[in-house]
């Protein structure tokens, strides 16, 4: 796609193992830089220029390999001077970062008045840049030491100047810089962690690219999901250093504003972000889970008989932009019987078969998920079949989708044979589907009553499904308007007389929270706290 399109990921990956320089040729570049340097701090615009030629005439400047060395070389002697310089006794000096960027956005600037000496465009050229110094990154997180001694204020000074191109470059951007962040992201430079999420979250770009639907919005995506990958495997096993903690928080306070200011965009990835969070993050996920569109008015949840079936969104499905299905499209043959039985046809086989296919099988999958469940399958999954459900449905369009037939038998299915961890997890993909009104939260709370009535004769699942639905309402607010409809229907209705069973009961402290948050499901909001089991664990 030529120089302009090349993205900030191809070039890292594809120029990781650089040919060595030609000898002398960094001692060349560092004067050129210390003549360019002394001329930006004079001011002198006319001498800045005719260095612009001098670099023109030294042909490092055409976006051919040489500009990529040229940039990779004066990177690498600017953080080398200034880290020898943030490790001496003195105050701290950035004075080579910012000429640095102040050389970048001159030649990004100034662009016209060079470009056709050069096959690269403006932001080509930015791109350029943005590919020198996540290799110098990459360079200085594995090949100079352990993440412990990585310095990362540096190249994060140098990140904040770039976001001041904007008013050269545009919304382009904020793009490559997205394209950056996932070059970058922290699973690949755990050093720059922290830096990392700050610019991620940053007003001049976490905006702009949400306000770029079209574009912005996968971007941003992609690198939401790369930091929650990082995070996971420290979540899962709850036990986090103090660096994860501040890590963890900055992350509910970025997931905070989304849902404030962009909570269309939690609605409509909702799925792939529940995709990477362990289902110990209970706040984390509930905060996503909140979120709805700002044109809707959400029916207050504690109404008295409030008539969900007959509200005007509740047949309507809604807009998702996550690819749930893809982790259905790795197993075509699964995906081709799943289809047959959807349509209707009966198949005792598949419906015996269908818990075994729902494990992990290589080793190494299994220890990277830290458990033998296909978390990503099963989530898929049941989205499949509410997508199915709702598109065969024999009340029609304008009419919710309840629980019944196919969809019910499988699930059903799962919900006895399954062992207690997979079956947890099973049930927790249900419910992450409780949101605002639409036709999947009317689907999955009809489904997860009619499994509760059905478990006449399996204390377990009933136990199971409380468990599932109470752990989400015991954290801290927000709390998703579908879990608590589901949750005031299971204890208000006598049909499924929640009060009488054991394991309410089995003790005190059991028996005093159940209590709690009947209370607040059953008087609203205004009723005493619950119990303080509010912290993620």
């Amino acid at each position: 796609g030529g120089v302009e399109n090349a993205s900030v990921v191809g070039m890292v990956v594809k120029k990781t193992r650089d040919s060595p320089d030609p000898a002398g040729m960094r001692d060349v570049v560092t004067g050129t830089l210390d003549q360019w340097f002394a001329q930006l701090q004079a001011n002198d615009d006319r001498a800045i220029m005719q260095s612009m030629n001098s670099l023109l005439q030294q042909g490092w400047l055409k976006g051919d390999d040489g500009t990529d060395r040229f940039l990779r070389i004066a990177v690498t002697v600017c953080f080398d001077r200034c880290l020898a310089g943030l490790e001496g006794p003195g105050p701290d000096d950035y004075t080579q970062i910012d000429c640095l960027a102040k050389f970048i956005v001159i030649l990004v600037r100034y662009f016209e008045e060079w470009s056709r000496s050069t096959t690269m465009s403006k932001l080509g050229l930015v791109n350029k840049v943005l590919a020198s110094i996540a290799k110098v990154m990459h360079t200085h997180q594995w090949e100079r030491g352990d993440r412990t001694t990585f310095n990362q204020k540096p190249f994060h000074r140098l990140i904040l100047h770039l976001l001041d191109l904007h008013d050269s470059v545009g919304d382009a951007l904020v793009l490559s810089l997205a394209d950056f962040l996932h070059a970058v992201q922290p699973r690949l430079v755990p050093g720059f962690s922290f830096s990392w999420l700050e610019i991620a979250s940053h007003r001049n770009l976490m905006p702009r690219l949400l306000h770029t639907r079209g574009k912005g919005w996968g971007p941003f995506q992609r690198i939401l999901v790369g930091f929650f990958r990082y995070l996971e495997p420290h979540l899962r096993i709850a036990q986090l250093t103090e660096p994860i903690k501040l890590l963890y928080k900055g992350l509910l306070r970025v997931l905070l504003i989304l849902l404030h200011d962009f909570p269309e965009f939690l609605c409509e990835y909702h799925s792939s972000f529940c995709d990477v969070i362990p289902s110990s993050c209970i706040q984390l996920r509930n905060v996503i889970l909140s979120a709805f569109p700002r044109h809707m008015l959400l029916p207050d949840p504690f109404t008295p008989q409030l008539k969900v079936d007959l509200l005007p969104e509740i047949s309507k499905a809604p807009a998702m932009l996550s690819t749930y299905a893809n982790a259905l499209d790795k197993h075509p043959l699964f995906k081709a019987e799943l289809d047959s039985y959807l349509r209707g046809r009966p198949n005792a086989v598949f419906l015996a078969d269908l818990p075994a296919h729902l494990f992990l099988t290589s080793a190494g999958d299994i220890a990277a998920a830290g458990t033998r469940v296909n978390v990503p399958l099963i989530n898929a999954l049941v989205l499949y079949v509410a997508s199915a459900a709702i598109a065969h449905n024999p009340q029609g369009p304008s009419k919710p989708p309840s629980a019944g037939g196919v969809s019910l038998d499988l699930f059903m299915k799962l919900s006895r044979d399954l062992e207690t961890e997979a079956r947890y997890l099973f049930l927790n993909a249900l419910a992450n589907q409780l949101r605002f009104p639409n036709a999947h939260t009317h689907f999955f709370s009809s489904s997860i009553l009619a499994l509760f009535q059905a478990a006449h004769d399996k204390e377990v699942v009933r136990e199971q499904i409380t468990r599932v639905l109470i752990e989400r309402l015991i954290v801290y607010k927000p709390h998703p308007w579908g879990l608590l409809i589901t949750f005031i229907e299971l204890i208000k209705n006598p049909a499924y007389d929640l009060a009488r069973h054991d394991f309410v009961r089995s003790s005190p402290e059991i028996e005093q929270l159940f209590q709690s948050v009947s209370r607040f499901c059953l008087q609203g909001p205004s009723s005493p706290a619950i119990p303080a089991a509010g912290a993620e664990s």
